[in-house]
């Protein structure tokens, strides 16, 4: 049910439940949270692609099936740990995590996609919040993300009528970063990870917190986080290590 292949410093894993949907059952959430510790934990590893297997879905979100016949199983909804919250298990990557959105994203799997720091969309990818459809609030962050990154108005329209936001829109409200032909989105989302591969995995895994834990704080609580973690960093930075990467920039920049 979770498929991990890992080549070049790059991991792809795919939610493998194409005849349900790529359906998060207890047991997928618990395997992604294995996947995403052990890539965390794997030094030739730099950055992490997630998708969906077939063109259908990326993750229709919590198994209804398995909510409407376990009394026990809507707890998940609100899990704390990583290993029940698919979100967690995801956020506590330390390194970059390009969300490779194949097909529909609907309601925790939306909240899923919103969990990554970059998303690529196949033309075929849909959003879509259906939380108060089927009766239930998210508490994955939904709620909170969605506005924070289409804007207020935008984020009620979706939550408050669970229709579906196609992706050329969602690109136009920032929800994605692009949108490309559905037989590359894997080449479009292995280019950029191979980009960001080619910079040190310590530096990677820095920067995505110093972006996270700001964009948490008010403006200039952000702003004051920023100075401090960056201090401390570039301290231990000598000059021979700029003047090594310099020239290795140049070349990057003349060949793009």
């Amino acid at each position: 049910m979770l498929l991990v292949e890992k080549e070049d410093g790059i991991a792809v894993v795919t939610l493998n439940r194409p005849e349900a949907m790529n359906a998060m059952s207890k047991a997928m959430r618990s395997e992604l949270y294995k996947a995403m510790t052990a890539l965390n934990d794997d030094p030739e590893v730099s950055v992490v692609i997630l998708t969906g297997a077939g063109e259908r879905a990326f993750t229709a979100g919590l198994d209804l099936k398995e909510l409407g016949s376990d009394p026990k199983a809507m707890s998940a909804a609100n899990a704390e740990g990583a290993d029940e919250n698919p979100v967690k298990a995801i956020e506590s990557c330390k390194k970059p995590v390009i969300g490779a959105i194949n097909g529909v994203a609907i309601t925790g799997g939306f909240e899923v996609a919103l969990a990554c720091d970059v998303l690529i969309a196949s033309e075929n990818a849909r959003f879509a919040d259906t939380h108060a459809r089927v009766g239930i609030m998210p508490g994955w962050g939904l709620s909170q993300k969605l506005s924070r990154l289409i804007g207020l108005y935008r984020a009620k329209e979706l939550s408050l009528t669970g229709n579906f936001l196609d992706a050329r829109t969602a690109a136009e409200w920032g929800l994605v970063n692009r949108v490309v032909p559905a037989g590359e989105l894997m080449a479009t989302a292995r280019k950029l990870a191979a980009d960001m591969a080619t910079i040190s995995v310590k530096t990677l895994s820095l920067y995505k917190r110093i972006i996270d834990e700001g964009f948490a704080l008010p403006y200039g609580q952000s702003l004051a986080h920023e100075h401090k973690t960056s201090s401390a960093h570039n301290r231990t930075v000598t000059p021979e290590a700029v003047e090594a990467r310099r020239a290795a920039i140049q070349t990057r920049a003349r060949t793009q």
